[in-house]
């Protein structure tokens, strides 16, 4: 079985027309309808049916091309890591952020990174805090910006990139506006406007009104920063907020006030699959991530 064979099954199962498929591939009609018999004859299968000018697959032709698809993806990703080993400059990065690290640490880092490697492309995938560790975990990407950071986990490893500051933030009609900081105990009587179950951001929220000596009392639910700021600002609610999420200005914006007691902060991280050594490009950006907090 070779190569060739594989694709040109797949060209002529997508087109389900052997001249197609041959037009797209750039070799004669003959020399496909050729390599797709001696591919039924050394499987002992017939991969499709004739029905009417089309070819279809047949239930086995279908089943053969899944795994087919599966084997050549896998091929081209080890090509592609090859090809990144002999210049990682030309490589890609998978890497995955929650939303509140994509307003501006994520675009500001890949514009730095690519300052000094231009031609390094990347691929992006925001989650959650579960989905970006199972998403890791199970090799769609290659790492993963991650607050709070894990200290210990079975499957992922990383460094501590930095802990940033979470601020209260109030309508600007709120009687606490105009103080520059307050305790979290003041805000005891106000609505929240929370995260959702699934962000990490709704735990820390929680367990600081905990250590504050209150249970919240929820108005409303978000998924994302510029949601729990812009409702917020609208005067439905109070929040908590890390200060990332507040560095950009918008028409309509809360008042921020530092939270002294106690005091609320969150973890952020850089996370790989543990045991695993990443592709010389991952690792160029890793580096290079390590190096920038530092400074």
């Amino acid at each position: 079985m070779e190569l060739r064979q594989l694709q040109y099954f797949i060209k002529v199962a997508i087109k389900q027309h052997v001249t197609q498929a041959s037009e797209e591939l750039h070799v004669a009609q003959s020399a496909v309808s050729r390599q797709i018999h001696q591919l039924e004859q050394e499987l002992g299968v017939s991969l499709f049916v004739q029905k009417g000018r089309n070819l279809q697959l047949t239930p086995v032709g279908k089943l053969f091309l899944d795994r087919v698809e599966g084997v050549l993806s896998d091929l081209e990703r080890a090509v592609q890591e090859v090809h990144e080993f002999l210049d990682p400059e030309l490589g890609e990065v998978r890497i995955g952020f929650p939303h509140s690290l994509g307003i501006s640490l994520l675009p500001t880092v890949v514009a730095e990174f690519r300052k000094l490697h231009p031609k390094v492309k990347f691929r992006l995938r925001q989650g959650t805090y579960s989905s970006l560790i199972r998403d890791l975990s199970g090799g769609e990407i290659d790492l993963s910006f991650i607050s709070p950071f894990p200290e210990t986990h079975d499957q992922v490893t990383g460094e501590l990139l930095l802990s940033e500051e979470l601020y209260a933030v109030v309508p600007q009609q709120h009687p606490l506006a105009g103080s520059e900081s307050i305790r979290l105990s003041q805000l005891k009587q106000d609505p929240f406007v929370m995260f959702s179950d699934a962000y990490s951001l709704r735990t820390i929220v929680l367990d600081a009104c905990k250590a504050a000596g209150f249970v919240p009392q929820i108005g409303f639910e978000g998924e994302e920063t510029d949601t729990i700021r812009g409702l917020v600002a609208a005067g439905l609610g109070v929040g908590l907020l890390p200060e990332m999420a507040l560095t950009e200005v918008s028409p309509l914006e809360p008042a921020k006030l530092r939270v002294t007691e106690p005091k609320v902060t969150r973890t952020i991280g850089l996370i790989r699959r543990k045991d695993e050594k990443l592709t010389p490009v991952a690792e160029l950006f890793r580096c290079f991530l390590l190096k920038y907090f530092e400074r």
